[in-house]
């Protein structure tokens, strides 16, 4: 079994066209001697400029993603080889890690990084970088065999029970939001076996990815003792 971890809808994308003019976002490209086109929209260095656009709640949080990131590739499950990441963009670009990739662990580094793939639109050994939406994503790439959704929307279920569901799948994957409020989008909800609320309150991105990759790696233990 191999599971799949997509971190659906990220708040992971470059400043807008609508406010890269702003004094927030010039500002803060001509410290960094960037074009404030090639610069991740940050909601702690831009939020001024950020209340002009659409869905603002759901945007501008890279921290997310690198927190999450840092939390799955340093599990043994993942060291393993048996986890693969995904990280789909809410405007629908897809960064594919590469199967035992180490990221950096410095968040400036990781920022460097992912801005540099966005705004090139590059790949290489380590990130794949792919314009799709989930649909195709799960469609075309992952072709998962069942797919479970973690949203405080879902029916209730404990993350054992799930974990249990999960490894009697050959290829499930874990669907988890990448943004700080809100929820899923139709569009994400529709690719969805089944939608799964594993605890009464909403947790971190980083949290749950976690703790599903731990459980399903417990049971897949307890299955080769």
């Amino acid at each position: 079994m191999k599971l799949s971890l997509v971190i659906a809808e990220s708040a992971l994308e470059l400043v807008p066209e609508e406010i890269r003019l702003s004094p927030a976002v010039v500002n803060d490209a001509k410290r960094r001697e960037r074009d404030p086109s090639k610069i991740l929209l940050d909601r702690s260095l831009h939020h001024a400029a950020m209340v002009r656009l659409k869905e603002d709640y759901k945007r501008g949080r890279p921290d997310i993603v690198f927190m999450t990131l840092l939390s799955v590739t340093g599990t043994p499950l993942y060291e393993e080889g048996s986890v693969k990441v995904y990280v789909h963009t809410r405007g629908d670009v897809v960064l594919e890690i590469a199967e035992r990739t180490r990221l950096p662990k410095s968040y400036f580094r990781f920022r460097n990084l992912v801005e540099k793939h966005l705004s090139e639109g590059s790949s290489n050994e380590l990130i794949r970088v792919r314009e799709l939406n989930i649909r195709e994503l799960l469609r075309k790439v992952i072709k998962p065999d069942f797919v479970a959704g973690l949203s405080t929307q879902g029916k209730s279920e404990t993350l054992e029970d799930l974990a249990e569901t999960l490894v009697g799948r050959t290829n499930p994957c874990v669907v988890i939001g990448g943004f700080p409020h809100g929820h899923f989008s139709a569009g994400t909800l529709a690719v969805l076996d089944e939608l799964v609320r594993i605890h009464s309150r909403a947790l971190d991105a980083h949290v749950v990815a976690s703790r599903a990759v731990y459980e399903v790696e417990k049971r897949l233990m307890r299955a080769d003792a």
